[in-house]
């Protein structure tokens, strides 16, 4: 079978191209190019130079010779809400006189959800747009929280002993690793369904960052504590924009969070299983970095890092 994957260079796009590959696939990987798709390349990959995210290189041709894609976008953090649309239509330009018929697109928690969502905005412009395609069976992968996403609390956790974020202590919301969702997209690229429309809910648990936290402490044998932090105080704004981002990034998290803590974005159905639990993830990941953070003590200060102090 031969498969087209968007973003063959990235955490998720390379190890799904490497589990087709060694399951005896072709594949197209689409990258900008560098070391990462070169290693690719003498795995057997066909290489293809552009990018869906910036409209580089020849795309109406990516998938011109293959029978099934996967989609993915990689979020433009200087412009989140207008990235989603304009990457969605370039996909359904290049989709819809292609002979592909069988495509899984990584979405996310929130693509049900119209308007003022934040950072899953997007996601549901993405999700609409790829709809449109009447010929083309296709899956979303709804994916929760990537787990991957805690490595940005390493040095909060070393410095501080606390990771500080803005999700009601008592939320619990799903996490999953990138390499489930990788083993996912492989089985649903190789074993479609025939299902016109089909959308898996992806997470591997739900749980509350108090949780994490005690997941966290257990594994590295010291106190980690989760702080709550009001982003409706203007100092904690204004240090943030001081410092750290802009105002449209501020109030992009700012939707994000209230759409989570307020129950409109969610998984309303059930999932199956998936390997990766927390508590793996932590011993195997997390606490490696998390080391590196104690010996770096010259880290650069994040958001994260700073607004984990204890008293913020």
């Amino acid at each position: 079978m031969k498969i087209a994957v968007v973003g063959a260079t990235g955490r998720i796009g390379a190890k799904l191209t490497r589990k087709l590959l060694s399951a005896g696939h072709q594949v197209k990987a689409l990258s900008r190019g560098g070391a990462s798709l070169d290693a690719l390349v003498t795995e057997g990959a066909q290489p293809v130079i552009g990018s869906f995210d910036t409209g580089a290189g020849d795309l109406d041709k990516i998938f011109q010779d293959v029978e099934a894609a996967f989609l993915m976008v990689k979020t433009d953090w200087s412009n989140p809400h207008g990235h989603y649309p304009v990457v969605a239509r370039r996909f359904v330009d290049a989709l819809k006189d292609s002979p592909v018929k069988h495509a899984v697109s990584l979405t996310a928690i929130g693509s049900d959800v119209r308007g003022d969502t934040g950072h899953f905005e997007g996601f549901y412009h993405l999700d609409e747009a790829l709809n449109g395609l009447k010929t083309i069976d296709l899956v979303h992968l709804r994916a929760g929280w990537f787990m991957e996403n805690l490595l940005v609390w390493t040095g909060a956790v070393a410095r501080h002993g606390g990771i500080g974020w803005s999700l009601d202590p008592t939320l619990k919301t799903p996490w999953v690793a990138i390499g489930d969702i990788a083993d996912l997209a492989a089985r649903d690229l190789t074993r479609p369904t025939g299902e016109h429309r089909l959308i898996r809910e992806v997470g591997s648990e739900d749980l509350t960052m108090p949780e994490i936290a005690a997941l966290m402490s257990r594994e590295i044998g010291r106190p980690v504590e989760y702080r709550f932090v009001d982003r409706a105080r203007t100092d904690i704004k204004a240090e943030y924009l001081n410092r750290f981002g802009a105002e449209a990034n501020w109030l992009d998290d700012n939707q994000t969070l209230d759409a989570l803590n307020s129950g409109r974005v969610r998984f309303h159905g059930e999932r199956v299983p998936l390997p990766t639990r927390m508590e793996d993830f932590i011993r195997d990941s997390w606490k490696p970095k998390y080391l590196q953070s104690v010996a770096d003590e010259h880290e650069p200060e994040t958001f994260q890092t700073w607004s984990s102090k204890a008293g913020i």
